[in-house]
């Protein structure tokens, strides 16, 4: 996740001041300018873990296969909440766990999630809809343009999840949609127009290779971690 801007020290000292029952929720989020259920979470998340709860490595943190079905194991047996779950186990966010349940719920496979080189490689391209494409740039958006999560939590590649959000905050929406079933043949298209779709793949490989180079400089990034 990327960092938050409320250090560990506050989020304790909040959940302390709600826990020892200084203040309420409500008090406590109008004086400290944080949602109320933001410090409903940070108090339940010290209450199960203490300061830990607060204290995360670098990088993102790894998640199994076996422990994600746990999780979404407990939730849909009803014997926790999914605060409860993301507070317990010190998950991410509560939008983690909740992807867990949609794919489970879906027969996704529930996959290891290791925040490594394989994130970046062009190999982990995928199909998706227009439905998933919103999806995955509002996750990223919602979280700091975090790419790198985005593209490991939806099982699709790091330049997928880049070139999604580049192109809705280009064009919106509408510059999800993928028009490639619509697209003239060669025959069908006249001199001008076949010229303008070389140079436009043209662009598209120098971006892509420009894009690679760079990939690879964080992959080499994180290997010198």
């Amino acid at each position: 996740m990327a960092k938050s801007p409320y250090s560990s020290e506050l989020r304790i000292r909040i959940s302390q001041e709600y826990l020892d029952g200084y203040m309420s929720s409500n008090a406590l989020a109008k004086k400290y300018d944080v949602n109320e259920r933001t410090v409903e979470r940070w108090a339940q998340r010290y209450k199960e873990q203490g300061s830990l709860a607060f204290v995360r490595g670098a990088g993102n943190t790894k998640y199994t296969s076996d422990f994600k079905t746990m999780c979404v194991a407990l939730y849909l047996k009803g014997k926790m909440s999914v605060d409860e779950i993301v507070a317990k186990y010190n998950i991410s966010d509560k939008s983690v766990l909740n992807t867990w349940i949609k794919y489970y719920n879906a027969n996704r496979e529930l996959k290891d999630y290791n925040p490594k080189r394989e994130v970046y490689m062009a190999e982990a391209r995928r199909k998706t809809t227009l439905g998933e494409r919103k999806e995955i740039v509002d996750y990223c958006i919602s979280h700091n343009r975090n790419y790198k999560e985005a593209a490991s939590l939806f099982n699709v590649s790091y330049s997928q999840v880049y070139s999604w959000v580049k192109k809705y905050d280009v064009s919106g929406e509408a510059g999800l949609s993928d028009r490639r079933g619509n697209r003239k043949t060669d025959e069908e298209m006249n001199e001008l127009e076949r010229l303008r779709r070389e140079n436009l793949r043209l662009k598209r490989q120098l971006e892509e290779k420009d894009m690679v180079v760079e990939l690879l400089k964080k992959v080499k990034e994180l290997e010198g971690m």
